[in-house]
């Protein structure tokens, strides 16, 4: 079959033929339909984060079941399923609270590892799912309802994330919520979903005006406000130009900040724009320092929330609201590549000179 590969010393993705996998007593084999891009997958291959080269990539993925093993169950086959990546131990403090990312053996198939603890799982099943076939265990997947296309179910991974940022929160009824870089995958994921969490008033964040308009309408009809990096004035990074926009926007401050922001000052300044209680719940990995007295925090009584993925409950709640038809997410999938140019999927992935919400590709 034709994989898209990483390899040992190489930071690059490389499209390979390989061995159809062959599925174990409790594995299935997934045929796939759709497979999702992620714009961290190539900076966590260049920073050594997969511990097994070669591997498949991909942690997102939906399909149909070609194959059960002897001691799967029988009737998923033929299933229409999409693959939940995410591999715990499912036995510690973290996987029994509905924390499962701070499992010490939190790994992702085709993605991934985090801890530094013996993995069986990750070991096992690091191969994922940029391939035209893909092996999991027959306990990570959940059935895709027909209503839902492939496409979109490859991407309830992502949905699922905004979930979890969502509920990380604690919005109150009615309250404002401000989302940086929210032209992004997460950004226009969260839009969608913000209505089922009670937000009454959106306020955007984004690098470019234009961009951030076009993704206005996916909040639905809330009350949506615009901050764009490129209107304020020059010195916004080092004079809080960003926090003084904010607060003009919304003077008594945001319950809660959403922040998808990888690198920069935005994430701190939009710190500085929350009401007194209010939480900023990051999930940008922005690797700048937080330039920020503690006593600020501490007086305003600020949260500070971080979070790495989502939890299979989440996932499982945004296939709900999909099969029910009070969530659509179509318009979300802006890009579809073939396997057979994946290298050029990864490229505009990365460079992003197009908008690009949510990008899969079709194997």
């Amino acid at each position: 079959m034709l994989a898209a590969r990483a390899l040992k010393g190489s930071s690059a993705v490389h499209l390979n033929k390989i061995a159809i996998p062959e599925p174990g007593p409790q594995d299935i084999l997934v045929k796939v339909a759709s497979a999702g891009l992620a714009p961290g997958m190539m900076t966590l291959l260049a920073q050594g984060a997969f511990r097994h080269l070669p591997t498949t990539l991909g942690h997102e993925a939906a399909g149909t079941v070609v194959a059960v093993g002897s001691e799967a169950p029988a009737d998923l086959a033929g299933a229409r399923v999409r693959v939940h990546a995410n591999l715990n131990c499912g036995a510690c403090v973290y996987c029994r609270s509905e924390r499962d990312m701070l499992c010490p053996q939190q790994s992702m198939i085709g993605h991934a590892a985090f801890g530094d603890v013996p993995m069986p799982l990750y070991e096992a099943y690091h191969d994922g799912a940029l391939a035209e076939y893909v092996r999991v265990p027959h306990w990570l997947v959940d059935p895709l309802p027909d209503s839902v296309s492939f496409d979109v179910g490859a991407k309830v991974h992502d949905l699922a994330n905004a979930v979890r940022a969502l509920k990380c929160a604690r919005l109150p009824l009615g309250g404002t919520l401000v989302v940086t870089a929210a032209t992004g995958t997460m950004g226009t994921a969260t839009i969608k979903l913000a209505s089922h969490f009670g937000v009454a008033r959106l306020i955007l964040v984004g690098r470019r005006a234009e961009r951030l308009q076009a993704v206005r309408h996916l909040a639905g009809g809330l009350p949506t406000e615009t901050v764009a990096l490129e209107d304020l004035p020059r010195d916004w990074a080092t004079d809080h130009g960003l926090t003084r926009a904010l607060r003009a926007v919304a003077p008594e401050g945001a319950d809660a900040v959403l922040d998808y922001v990888p690198d920069g000052p935005a994430s701190v300044q939009a710190l500085a724009a929350l009401r007194p209680g209010g939480t900023l719940v990051h999930m940008g990995a922005n690797r700048s320092p937080l330039l920020m007295p503690l006593a600020a925090i501490m007086v305003n009584c600020w949260n500070v929330v971080g979070t790495r993925s989502c939890t299979r409950t989440d996932a499982q709640e945004v296939l709900t609201l999909l099969a029910d038809g009070a969530l659509t997410a179509d318009e979300l999938i802006t890009h579809r590549f073939p396997l057979a140019e994946v290298e050029a999927a990864v490229a505009a992935m990365q460079s992003r000179t197009e908008p690009m919400w949510m990008a899969v590709v079709n194997p």
